[in-house]
């Protein structure tokens, strides 16, 4: 008989309320909850595929080993001992920062999983570290640590009572937000823009913009210009109200110093009239809540924009208040529990063969890893659940590079190019599979903490990633921790790993288990953020990093000539996340302007190529006028056509080791009129 279990949906940290209907082993139906207390029954079409991707054709359910030939199966003692042997090797005659670990998304949400692979990073010495940070976003660590003194200051908006929202380069209808948990986006955006007003700054009029008041759009990455000016007009005319104290309000004002209406309409690429429409605006609703995502992130102009977003927060007295941006104290680690220490210097240590960029707390640039991997210095790669080739710049010179690896392990559950190139691939339990918990608290948009059960057996010999995590520790000789189930086989062993992951939490594992979501009341305005605020001697609205970069920005606006090249914005799709869900049918397509595809002869539904000088893909075009003349924007993640052959590992932020994903100058043209495109990184 078909039965029903209540979930929570793991794709993305938004985590919304599924249930499940069981039939067997088989997973027939997923539809949202309507009965949880979150959710309250939305989901996504991402969310509602887990049945799909659980049941789909290139799971995988055994281990396997590449050595030269073909990949065979074996069994998971054969593939541990002799992933073991080869680790140790490396170690033995290279050292452990010949070892390189990705901590990808995929590992990423599955609690225990992750915090055993850290005890096995930690284990062996913290060697080479690379993760999601610097091929999604650094500029929002970079500002809270600068600007903030922390760099857990993890700030979401205020949904409820804002009434001046500014959107940046994001697109919550689609992402649910950048790391701030937002359900059923259209409702939100909808109300504020009703009660108030909802402004979207985007060079493509995306659907968040579709529901906003007004959409600006600008070129690629001179989003910074719009906001300098705002933050110029709000010292100068108001609204100045901010919050808590402030240190470096005269530095900041001699920064921008000159840069007038003018400036700013002609390095963003808008009207002047716009500008006018704009801080009108935010003078009649008194300040504004600027709320950013990848769009600015992935951008040259990164860590200037988040800056300005940030000061318009603080010095409209939106940061920690009603209405503005809240953050979050942690629902495991309850930061509102102690008093934060400051941490105002995010940078660390980089690659050595990038001794010009930063780490950045504790991270290495992503872009360095080919040419890590090319000197010799790294041999071995762990990738706990990452689709590299898709997700990483330059495939180009990527692919070649992890063909040189002496050992390559993958964590994954499904087949794709990066597993393709692996020594070694280790089948996790998916999330169907495995009992769970919303790990990433932070990102959550309320102070709550979800579990969810198990829903059917593992396929195959597929294991839980904690335990082959400490079986390989074990058989390296590594210090394991103490306390662990035998085997993951044993009845309550999940459960066991997820409770030691609750020590300290605001309520024990057991009333989790017994509820699977357990909310708690949020102070806000949180008196910890204004103590911590108050105890560095206010926000420092000037940091010297920041000034620099900015006194380097305004000169090379200012020696820029002639109009801009045609450049590609990368975009999100509603029913793909990033390099999974493929087979939900998100076209790879390119959106064009209809003035720039008449330019290059292009067609609605023509095959294009696009290319730069690392390289091209093919893509569809859809020609339509949601995109402003001169940018096209390209979804990433796509097998067919993989985005990063045309990114560079050259393009990289030297202050964070974020690589350029975004405003990247393109050559486009009918396929039919070109050579064909060879994937230099796959064959």
């Amino acid at each position: 008989m078909p039965h029903v279990t209540r979930s929570h949906c793991r794709i993305c940290t938004n985590q919304c309320g599924i249930t499940l209907t069981v039939d067997g082993e088989q997973i027939v139906r997923v539809k949202g909850d309507f009965d949880h207390p979150l959710s309250k029954g939305y989901t996504c079409p991402k969310g509602r595929a887990v049945g799909r991707l659980h049941h789909h054709e290139q799971a995988i359910v055994r281990p396997s080993i590449r050595d030269g030939g073909p990949p065979r199966d074996v069994t998971w003692d054969v593939a541990l001992n002799d992933l073991a042997a080869r680790l140790s090797r490396i170690v033995e005659e290279h050292g452990p920062n010949a070892v390189g670990f990705y901590f990808g998304s995929g590992l990423g949400m599955d609690a225990a999983g992750f915090r055993m692979a850290e005890a096995f990073y930690h284990a062996l010495g913290h060697p080479p570290k690379f993760s999601p940070l610097t091929i999604d976003g650094t500029a929002k660590v970079l500002v809270s640590s600068l600007v903030g003194g922390f760099p857990g200051l993890s700030g979401k908006t205020d949904n409820e009572n804002v009434d001046m929202l500014l959107y940046v380069g994001v697109n919550p209808v689609v992402s649910h937000g950048h790391n701030t948990g937002m359900f059923s986006p259209p409702s939100w955006i909808r109300a504020a823009a009703e009660s108030g007003q909802v402004w979207t700054i985007d060079p493509l009029r995306t659907e968040t913009a579709a529901f906003s008041t007004r959409h600006i759009a600008p070129l690629p990455g001179k989003d910074y210009a719009i906001l300098a000016w705002l933050v110029r007009e709000v010292m100068d005319g108001g609204p100045l109200t901010p919050a808590q104290p402030l240190q470096g309000l005269d530095a900041l004002r001699g920064a921008l110093q000159g840069y007038d209406r003018a400036t700013a309409a002609r390095v963003a690429g808008v009207s002047e009239d716009e500008l006018d429409d704009l801080l009108a605006a935010v003078r009649r609703f008194g300040g504004v809540t600027v709320e950013t995502g990848t769009g600015v992130t992935m951008s040259e102009g990164a860590n200037v924009t988040q800056w300005f977003a940030w000061l318009l927060n603080i010095l409209t007295g939106r940061m920690n208040r009603a209405g503005g941006v809240w953050f979050h104290p942690g629902f495991i680690t309850q930061y509102d529990s102690f008093e934060l220490p400051r941490m105002d210097n995010p940078f660390t240590p980089g690659a050595p063969t990038m001794p010009d960029v930063n780490g950045i707390i504790g991270d290495w640039p992503c872009a360095a890893l080919p040419g890590e991997i090319e000197a010799g210095n790294i041999r071995a790669l762990v990738n706990l659940g990452g689709s590299l080739v898709r997700s990483f710049p330059d495939a180009n010179v990527l692919v070649p590079a992890l063909r040189k690896l002496d050992t390559f392990v993958t964590f994954e559950v499904l087949e794709n190019e990066t597993t393709a190139l692996s020594t070694h691939v280790l089948p996790t339990k998916d999330q169907t599979e495995r009992p769970d918990i919303s790990f990433w608290d932070t990102l959550c948009g309320s102070l709550s903490m979800l579990y969810s059960p198990a829903v059917v057996p593992p396929r195959g010999e597929r294991r839980s990633a904690w335990w082959i995590v400490s079986q390989l520790m074990a058989r390296m000789g590594l210090p394991v921790p103490e306390g662990l189930p035998e085997s993951d086989r044993t009845p309550g062993a999940d459960d066991t790993m997820l409770a030691r992951q609750m020590a300290g939490a605001r309520c024990s594992f057991e009333e989790l288990q017994a509820s699977g979501t357990v909310s708690r009341p949020l102070e806000f305005p949180g008196t910890w953020v204004d103590r911590h605020i108050e105890r560095i001697g206010g926000w420092i609205l000037a940091p010297q990093p920041l000034l620099e970069l900015w006194a380097k920005t305004r000169a090379d606006d200012d020696a820029q000539a002639g109009p801009p090249p045609l450049s590609f914005i990368p975009r999100r799709q509603r029913r793909k996340l990033n390099a999974s869900l493929s087979f939900l049918g998100s076209p790879a397509d390119i959106i064009l302007n209809p003035q720039d595809a008449a330019r290059h002869g292009i067609a609605h539904g023509d095959r294009v190529q696009v290319t730069t000088p690392n390289g091209a893909i093919v893509l569809v075009a859809n020609v339509s006028d949601t995109i402003r003349p001169s940018v096209a924007s390209i979804p990433h993640g796509h097998e067919s056509a993989n985005v990063n052959l045309l990114t560079s590992v050259q393009s990289v932020d030297t202050m964070t080791g974020m690589v350029r994903y975004s405003g990247i100058p393109i050559s486009i043209a009918r396929a039919e009129d070109t050579q064909p495109v060879r994937d230099a990184a796959m064959a």
